[in-house]
């Protein structure tokens, strides 16, 4: 049920970008605005980074497989990847046109219908962004969350560019209408250098949080009674699934049955603070013991 829900999130988005990119696209036809074209522009990959998100979301979804026995969540890390080099494409863009409003000097022509188009669009995109990114982190999709940083991204320029467009026409100052899409445009790039960072920080098996942490060795450590202590706790994120393992010491007395339950109730612990999370521990004889890492109460 949940994959749907993400599904249908995903084309949910696809649609309004649609919706969107057709107010923009009206907006700069009746204004002949630089700013705003840059701004239609910038849509335009908004749109094809929610068609990448959506094939992200459809193949992590896959179950594991010989080739993949770890699954394939990592596909959503490529997919945010890739929406930060979009984003970066649309800074591009808008440096371009920007240039030519430069070059050729070109004054926007008032249109109270063209600037009421731009600013719903940006109302349309803001309220869907603050939702793609408050559902993307409950459902632990960094393609959602991606998607949903790409619109903010959209929403801040958009409301740049129709203030420098307004204050173009009111001043006469016609020069500020490419000098803002350039500033937008600085912007963008920046987002989309955050966004691509982040989402490296996936692929390259980053540790979960300190709070994520906390909460496994408090739960080893509560959970683990017969046990004498657990060492080289290692996790890393892999879109919404947390991979942990360590190795548990026990007495060398004990049976393989008893270890076993120990392990159970640690691995049914963990999972209920942490959702998604896969579990492989390590049981070792008490000469293994380190003397560090988690005490067990």
């Amino acid at each position: 049920m949940d994959l749907k829900i993400r599904i249908r999130v995903a084309v949910i988005s696809i649609i309004i970008g649609l919706v969107v990119l057709g107010l923009k696209t009206g907006a700069y036809m009746l204004t002949g605005s630089v700013a705003l074209l840059s701004d239609a522009l910038e849509t335009t990959v908004n749109i094809a980074s929610s068609i990448a998100a959506l094939a992200a979301i459809w193949f992590a979804s896959k179950p594991a497989d010989s080739n993949h026995p770890y699954g394939h969540d990592k596909a959503e890390y490529f997919a945010a990847v890739l929406v930060g080099v979009m984003i970066v494409l649309a800074a591009i863009s808008i440096f371009r046109a920007a240039w030519i409003g430069f070059s050729q000097g070109d004054s926007p022509e008032y249109s109270a219908v063209g600037i009421g188009m731009n600013l719903a669009a940006a109302v349309i995109n803001g309220a869907w962004a603050r939702y793609l990114m408050s559902y993307g982190k409950s459902a632990r999709s960094p393609a959602l969350v991606a998607d949903g940083k790409h619109l903010m991204t959209d929403v801040f320029s958009s409301v740049g560019v129709l203030g420098g467009v307004v204050l173009a026409l009111a001043t006469g100052w016609h020069i500020l209408d490419p000098m803002l899409a350039v500033l937008v445009g600085l912007m963008v790039l920046w987002s989309g250098w955050e966004l691509v960072k982040e989402s490296v920080g996936g692929l390259m098996d980053e540790a979960a949080s300190a709070d994520v942490l906390e909460k496994i060795r408090l739960q080893i450590s509560e959970q683990g009674e017969g046990a004498l202590e657990a060492h080289d706790l290692r996790t890393r994120i892999a879109g919404k699934s947390t991979f942990i393992d360590f190795h548990l010491v026990v007495p060398g007395t004990m049976s393989v049955e008893a270890a076993h339950e120990i392990c159970d109730r640690i691995e049914v612990a963990i999972t209920e603070d942490v959702p998604g999370a896969h579990i492989t521990i390590h049981v070792e004889p008490e000469h293994k013991a380190k003397h560090s890492g988690i005490v067990v109460l």
